[in-house]
């Protein structure tokens, strides 16, 4: 009887080799032989997975977004507990991949995203991964504001453009880190202390009504 392959997992494993060597060499350095050689598999199994190296940076680029997402999602399920603003600094820091866990993540995460400004397939991938972590933080901040009693007239927070403020404040600490212009440990108080003033700005346009923040010219 022929075996069956896994070709989902084995997918994900010439990904994994992907990503490994996109990280010592950049996306346009990555061969299809060089892949199968890390992954240790014959170039036939890698080319029986993806049809040429474009489809394979592809699938490689979704894989990491996939697994950050995922991350953030199981950050959420285990603190189902916490205060929804406590949660969003826990989830800025790890889409922000401060851990040392992470930092081949995060290199390979700001290499696809350099090889993707000049190439529009793999932005798209970007993008979407993007738009699925901002909303994340956008339900959270949502579920924060509504922790907070409101009075009769107060201002709606907006929580895309928060989310999308924070979201890019995370994303550029990567870099940062990256580069040793900040420590792990200061991009996560530059992170806490932004959630701390959101929260705090959040709080007082929701008990404060808008002609309460009026003042006389």
């Amino acid at each position: 009887m022929p075996k069956q392959v896994d070709y989902e997992s084995r997918r994900r494993r010439i990904s994994e080799a992907v990503c490994l060597l996109a990280d010592e060499h950049g996306p346009e350095g990555v061969t299809m032989r060089d892949v199968a050689a890390r992954a240790q598999v014959s170039l036939g199994a890698v080319q029986r997975c993806f049809r040429n190296k474009e489809e394979m940076l592809l699938f490689a680029v979704d894989h990491v977004g996939e697994r950050i997402t995922e991350r953030v999602r199981d950050r959420l399920a285990r603190t189902p507990a916490q205060s929804a603003a406590t949660v969003l600094g826990h989830l800025a820091s790890e889409i922000a991949l401060l851990r040392e866990e992470h930092r081949a993540e995060a290199r390979i995460w700001l290499t696809f995203v350099g090889h993707a400004a000049v190439n529009e397939p793999l932005a798209g991938p970007l993008r979407t991964s993007y738009a699925t972590l901002q909303d994340l933080l956008a339900r959270l901040i949502t579920e924060a504001a509504e922790s907070i009693p409101a009075d009769e007239g107060a201002a709606p927070p907006d929580p895309q453009r928060k989310a999308r403020t924070l979201l890019a404040l995370a994303d550029g600490l990567t870099s940062h880190v990256l580069i040793g212009h900040l420590t792990a440990e200061e991009a996560e108080d530059v992170l806490h202390a932004h959630v701390a003033d959101l929260w705090e700005r959040m709080h007082t346009t929701r008990v404060r009504k808008p002609s309460d923040l009026r003042t006389d010219a």
